[in-house]
């Protein structure tokens, strides 16, 4: 690891028996290698989080441009009870 940068960090107690645990089961070589995967894995974590925002944020963009003309409330209820009534049969959605 030529281009490794030491780091210092403070942990709770649990948080590092955690990591020696893991260590001494074998499942990592050593606690370094093991916060190398936990940071990993937190990258990851953000990269999909940033994905999934921006998927929330195109289904809304869908939604506010959609031509179609909005319901209202008794019309959304009864589009609802229909969709569900026909789910509890089995049958395929009728408005479709």
């Amino acid at each position: 690891m030529n281009n490794a940068e030491k780091v210092s960090v403070t942990m709770a107690r649990e948080q590092m028996q955690a990591l020696r645990e893991s260590v001494e089961s074998g499942e990592f070589a050593t606690t370094s290698e093991a916060m190398r995967d936990a940071v990993r894995v937190w990258q990851r974590q953000r990269v999909e989080d940033v994905e999934r925002l921006e998927a929330m944020r195109a289904r809304i963009r869908r939604s506010i441009n959609d031509p179609r003309p909005s319901l209202s409330a008794d019309e959304a209820e009864a589009e609802l009870a229909r969709f569900m009534e026909s789910e509890a049969k089995g049958l395929p959605d009728a408005a479709h």
